[in-house]
């Protein structure tokens, strides 16, 4: 295995291509990419046809995945802003990487999805699916359904473009060409094994409760009580910090096992809380939620969410060897509009799981498994740790 990661921040187009090839080459030690992503930032976004030609002709990656940013992450480094083009590519012996480029179209019975592999015999081969989307074009909560249908357990980890001049304009590349709509993907089977992390960035708060009456996405009753009165409930007992913190921002995390008896960070699906409705006692969340299902209400702010990405990683880094790669999808709500510090997701994967070749960047909207089902996430840091040898398991 062989993992590299280069940063451009030269206005020049040609010469920021060209350098971030070569340090890629180098740190392949001249091996084919069998898997490369780009991640565009604004500035050079126009130019993305000749970007896309210009690595395939130099690299000649088997496969190269490219969408268009508002900022970037390579190593330790997060570009917010300015000029900025990060690549990432690995040499993954072993792996059988399957590229496609999915478009939708709507009609009478719904919408139907053109261009998804069929799966493989067997599924457990199935190391991860990887994805870049366009939030116009891609209905991602469609396509999240039929992945779970077609490839059940498989982790599914990305993010959405974030940045365009014109919402019509391309944002997505496979290999040497532009894409103008709908999302673009490898499906890896075999080689080394993909860890994912990701981090909501919130911590519970009080107790959990069972959801007793739901519509929809409104609950009514937790616990056979109104959820408001479960909620103000929740609020006499907190910390005068805390409160404030329910007052910039509610949650609610649905477990996405509620046959479990303890529940703990990365158990559940964290929502936004939309209204609460004082005359029936009602809350409305973000997600669907059913009678029988357990609920926890969650806060968010940088602390949290620092602490939360700092478990998450922490575990992996026990349980992995030294080495690998690290493709990091983080939400354009987090860097430095969440935390006082800048490069603070990129920096902690350093920290705790590096030195490794990482980028990615900061999307608007991020993809990744809680449990054994895949979401799409907001203000998420969503990680894929690529081993540095092959999975023992099949």
């Amino acid at each position: 295995m062989a993992y590299a990661a280069s940063l451009s921040q030269n206005p020049v187009t040609t010469a920021a291509v060209q350098a971030v090839c070569e340090e890629i080459a180098v740190g392949l030690n001249g091996g084919t990419p069998n898997l490369a992503f780009l991640f565009v930032g604004s500035h050079h976004v126009d130019r993305l046809a000749p970007i896309l030609n210009k690595v395939t002709e130099t690299l000649r990656p088997d496969t190269l995945l490219a969408c268009t940013t508002e900022a970037v992450a390579c190593v330790g480094t997060e570009v917010e802003s300015g000029v900025s083009l990060a690549m990432w590519a690995a040499t993954l012996p072993g792996a059988i990487i399957e590229p496609f480029h999915v478009v939708f179209e709507n009609t009478p019975d719904g919408v139907v999805c053109d261009g998804l592999p069929d799966p493989p015999p067997e599924i457990s081969d199935v190391r991860a699916i990887l994805l870049l989307g366009d939030p116009f074009s891609c209905p991602i909560h469609e396509l999240i359904e039929r992945l779970a249908n077609e490839f059940p357990g498989v982790p599914l980890l990305g993010g959405m473009s974030s940045f365009w001049r014109r919402q019509s304009d391309p944002k997505l590349g496979l290999n040497n060409g532009v894409k103008p709509r709908g999302a673009v993907g490898a499906i890896i089977r075999g080689g080394p094994r993909i860890r994912t992390v990701v981090s909501q960035g919130c911590r519970p708060i009080g107790n959990s409760f069972v959801v007793t009456k739901a519509e929809k996405n409104i609950i009514l009753d937790l616990g056979g009580r109104a959820a408001l009165t479960r909620l103000e409930q929740t609020y006499t007992e907190l910390s005068e910090r805390d409160r404030l913190l329910i007052r910039d921002g509610l949650h609610v995390g649905i477990a996405i096992d509620e046959y479990k008896d303890h529940f703990s960070r990365g158990d559940f699906l964290i929502s936004n809380v939309i209204s609460a409705d004082k005359e029936t006692g009602a809350i409305t969340i973000g997600n669907l939620v059913r009678a029988g299902q357990t609920v926890q209400f969650h806060i968010r702010d940088a602390e949290a969410a620092a602490e939360d990405l700092r478990v998450l990683l922490s575990r992996q880094s026990s349980e992995r060897s030294a080495g690998g790669g690290a493709l990091l999808f983080s939400c354009n709500g987090r860097g430095t509009r969440l935390f006082p510090t800048p490069n603070h997701d990129a920096a902690l994967v350093q920290e705790l799981c590096g030195p490794l070749p990482l980028a990615g960047f900061f999307a608007r909207g991020e993809l990744g498994p809680i449990g054994r089902r895949n979401f799409i996430h907001g203000f998420t840091a969503s990680i894929a740790l690529f081993d540095d040898d092959s999975a023992v398991e099949s």
